[in-house]
This record gives structure tokens, sequence and C-alpha cells, in this order.
């Protein structure tokens, strides 16, 4: 009896992921096309993916514990640092993309200052679809 070694569909630890602008079209830093504007992003099945996962749960945990084990959620300007850094510590590498206002700032502290900018909340909102999807990290996978 033959059997499927299963570990062909091992998810890739990372991806790029294609930017999508406020209207919803891919963006290329040039004019041509041939410049994708892409995120680079840890998986689902990868440790810094876990790491944040574990984070997440400590954080929610810590908040019902201060609350005297009611559950009790962060303000807005809270999960939007939170979620700054849980994307930050996710992501690998821009590429072909620029944040001016992050100044010299880069690695985690350049990820970070533009998923926390709100008028480029659309950016994350990607970013948190395309690493739930397992289909994004299938191997020899671009993402989208």
């Amino acid at each position: 009896m033959k059997l499927y070694d299963i570990t062909k569909q091992a998810a890739a630890d990372t991806t790029a992921i294609h930017v999508k602008g406020v209207d919803g079209e891919h963006l290329y830093a040039d004019a041509d096309k041939t410049q994708p504007v892409r995120i680079v992003i840890y998986g689902p099945g990868s440790k810094p993916y876990a790491a944040v996962e574990a984070r997440q749960t400590n954080r929610s945990l810590k908040r019902m514990q201060d609350n005297d084990g009611k559950p009790s959620v962060a303000s807005p300007e809270q999960r939007l640092v939170e979620q700054a850094e849980d994307l930050a510590d996710i992501t690998v590498a821009f590429e072909n993309l620029a944040y001016p206002p992050a100044g010299a700032q880069q690695g985690k502290e350049l990820f970070q200052a533009l998923y926390a900018d709100p008028k480029l909340g659309f950016i994350p909102q990607q970013i948190l679809k395309a690493v739930k999807d397992w289909g994004n990290f299938k191997p020899g996978s671009t993402g989208n």
C-alpha cells in the first residue's frame, strides 16, 4: 500500500504579500509594474508567529487578571500599538516600499511605525488577512 507523504504539504515559514493600495489595486514602485510593493511575513507555522500568539494570550490573561478575572478589552489606542508590535514581529522585510515618516528607522522599528499609522490601516488589515490563510504559505508560494 502506497502512503502519501504529508510533509509535501508542509507550510513555508514565509511568504511575500503583494500590497494593495487604498483603492484595492496592487501597488508597484515603478510605472512599468515590474517592482511589486510587497511585505514578507512569517506564517502560522513559524516560530516568530507562535511567539506572537503566545504574547497575545498572555496579554489577554493579564488584562483579565487585572480586571478581577473578568474579560476586558484594551483601549483602541492600545490595540493599535499591540497590533503594530505583533505585525512587526512577524514581518521579515519590506520590498520596494518606503515609509518616510519613520526617518532612518530600520527593521522592527520601521515595520512597527508603518503598522501603527492609522491612515495606512488598510495595510495591517491585508497582512492580518493573509497570515490567516495557510494557502499563502504553500511551498513555492509567493503569497498574493
